[in-house]
This record gives C-alpha cells, structure tokens and sequence, in this order.
C-alpha cells in the first residue's frame, strides 16, 4: 500500500493561496534577518552610538571595516582579514552587502541573491574570527547562514512580502 507525504517543496505562493503558519514563521525570520542587516548598515553609515560612535560612522569619514577586521589580527586567518581592514573597495562592498541583503530580505525579493551573498559575508565573517572562544565551529553567522538558505529554498519572500508581484513571479533572478 503506498501512502503519499505531504509535499515539502516550496508552495508557489499566488494571491489566491492561503498561507501555513509556518509561512508567517518564516517571513518573520525573513524582516528580522533583513532587520539584523539594515540595521548594521544604518548604524555603521550615521554612527548612531550602538555599534559605532558618530565620530567613526561612514559618513564621518571612518572605515565600517577597520574595526571589526583589525581585532582579528591575531586570529589564524588575522593576516588576511587585517590587510583588507579600511581599505575603500572592502568598505564599500561589505555596505553594498549590508544594504543590498537587508533591502531584499525585509522587503522579500531577491531573496535567493540575498541567501548566497549574506551566506558569503557572514561564512567570510566567521572565518576572520578563526579559532572561535565559545565554540569548536559553530556561531551565529553560521547559524544566520542556515538561516539564509531555508529563507530562500522556502519562497520565504511571498509572506508578509512583495514575492508575489507578477514581475518577480515571471524572473527566478527576483524570487
């Protein structure tokens, strides 16, 4: 007798369907990732005194990179990671990054974009602070980048987001 599972694939989500909880679980991990990421954007560009003092925000003229990568010095990829410290370009692509995955998670399109360059700047920020104090391997930025991926192979964006506009339904690059 063969019985038949419920399907785990992403449900292509339409205007007419109705959402599971565990949709509206997702598309709240979806804003607050998005969240986690804008926020680090907008504190390191105006310094408004949480992670970064006003007198080191970007638009102050300081590095959103240097602090961060400059403690990694002693660290077994330190030497890597403080070279690239303050430098323009790593600055400007780590808050492209920032802007770009917390846009489109908070906003739920392009979420598969977001899931693979998050996924790289997060894997990239775990390995500057290589060997970790508290655990063998594992920390958050691994746990977000899990994260990520179930975000993206979800259609997390369809939720409580603009995933389900006809134009990002018709270009995979959006979804």
């Amino acid at each position: 007798m063969a019985t038949t599972l419920p399907s785990t694939a992403p449900r292509a989500h339409t205007a007419e369907t109705a959402h599971r909880p565990v949709d509206y679980v997702w598309a709240i991990a979806r804003i607050s990732l998005g969240w986690v990421f804008l926020w680090a954007f907008l504190d390191k560009t105006f310094g408004w005194g949480f992670a970064t003092p006003a007198a080191k925000a970007w638009i102050a003229g300081g590095s959103p990179t240097t602090g961060f990568l400059k403690g990694t010095g002693e660290n077994a990829l330190g030497g890597v990671f403080s070279a690239l410290a303050g430098q323009v370009w790593v600055d400007w692509l780590f808050m492209a990054g920032l802007l770009g995955v917390g846009l489109a998670l908070t906003l739920g399109v392009g979420m598969r974009i977001a899931a693979v360059s998050g996924g790289l700047m997060l894997v990239l920020m775990w390995a500057a602070e290589l060997p970790l104090t508290t655990n063998p391997f594992m920390d958050d930025h691994i746990v977000y980048t899990i994260v990520l991926a179930g975000l993206a192979l979800s259609g997390a964006g369809a939720t409580l987001g603009l995933g389900n506009l006809p134009v990002v339904r018709r270009h995979p690059i959006l979804r």
